[in-house]
């Protein structure tokens, strides 16, 4: 049974891939690109396929992580030496050394709109995920709901540290934490819990008057962080529209990109070590986990690293997608093209890079399953 786990891992890993690969591949063929292939997985080709109508190689390789669209004018030297053919009918630009049918021929805003596409692609992915997530929430015949910020009780109310000894009460609406304005149970939850061990300020409603509260909430430790543990339930929405399914998809988005970006951000700043960064060894391990616990917790999971991948690679960062995106945002301000060969030198120390980080995340994620 584990194997099926694992091969679920496996697929929703290609998915996200595909989806994130479809966005770069749909755009370059939309602006006349010439693309080489289209592939899934890194390393030697396991299975391929190659359209006579347009000479595109889609192919699946051996490693399940990663993938990529090879495309005319991403390195035109390279170009050259690989496919000679291609330039026996081809004008060459006298400027630039690239050519006509090739990305780097495209103009600007088109480079741009190709590089984002891959992203935007796994953040709409993300989307559509949660709004089947909170239809299916709103509408379960097991009763679930969807989750608001008006108190209903405590775990323990009789406790001289619970939050309801602190002053917070049952029907006490909570709009904000922390500065931070809450519209759903799940992001007043994540602004308590991101608190850790410090006091949180709530801003709360209460008989029609605005009211703030300190409150030191209980602490749980995971991955080596202390986090934040709200000690009450909340009530459920009183509606079940189309606006609310609306308000809770648009927000539970808005609060993983937050949570994506805050986590990012508390790495470099040295909140978390090491030990909390998850390569595709410890993403797979987490993908094997929620496929165990149902068909619901899959599907979040896949909503949440499909926005963490999206998020990621609009990082401004050397060798990712944002990293070109930087590129093209430069070039259309300055309206200066930046040579191909200082950009390629630039990816190819951020590749060397991200794969360095990559293989010592991902040796950790190995050993730890041991």
């Amino acid at each position: 049974m584990q194997i099926l786990y694992v091969l679920i891992a496996i697929f929703v890993f290609g998915f996200l891939i595909l989806i994130h690969e479809l966005g770069h591949y749909i755009t370059a063929r939309m602006f006349g690109v010439k693309v080489f292939e289209f592939a899934i997985g890194m390393g030697p080709k396991m299975l391929w396929y190659q359209s006579k109508k347009t000479g595109i190689v889609y192919s699946l390789r051996v490693i399940p992580f990663g993938g990529f669209v090879s495309m005319l004018g991403e390195d035109p030297k390279a170009d050259r030496e690989a496919h000679p053919e291609l330039f026996s009918d081809i004008d060459l630009t006298e400027d630039d050394g690239t050519v006509k049918g090739s990305l780097a021929a495209c103009p600007t805003w088109q480079k741009l709109i190709v590089n984002a596409a891959g992203a935007l692609m796994n953040l709409l992915l993300g989307f559509l995920l949660m709004v089947i997530l909170t239809c299916t929430a709103a509408f379960s015949s097991e009763g679930v709901r969807l989750g608001s910020t008006v108190i209903a009780d405590f775990a323990d109310q009789d406790a001289p540290t619970s939050s309801y000894a602190q002053g917070l009460r049952p029907g006490d609406e909570v709009l904000a934490v922390n500065g931070h304005r809450v519209h759903i149970a799940d992001q007043m939850l994540y602004d308590i819990m991101r608190e850790g061990d410090k006091p949180a300020e709530l801003r709360v409603l209460r008989d029609g008057e605005e009211l703030c509260l300190t409150i030191q909430f209980p602490t749980a430790e995971a991955s080596g962080q202390i986090l934040g543990d709200a000690d009450f339930r909340v009530y459920a929405e009183k509606e079940r529209s189309f606006g609310t399914i609306v308000k809770h998809t648009f927000y539970k988005s808005v609060y993983i990109v937050r949570m994506v970006w805050e986590s990012f951000f508390d790495l470099i700043r040295g909140r978390y070590s090491l030990e909390a960064v998850s390569g595709p060894v410890g993403t797979a391990q987490v993908i094997t986990d929620a496929a165990k616990s149902g068909l619901e917790s899959l599907a979040y999971i896949t909503a949440v690293i499909t926005i963490n991948l999206g998020i990621l690679n609009l990082l401004p960062l050397p060798a990712l997608d944002g990293g070109h995106i930087f590129v093209n945002l430069a070039e259309l301000i300055s309206r200066k093209k930046i040579p191909p060969k200082v950009t390629a030198a630039i990816d190819m120390v951020g590749l060397v890079l991200l794969m360095g980080l990559m293989l010592v995340v991902t040796f950790k994620d190995i050993f730890k399953l041991f």
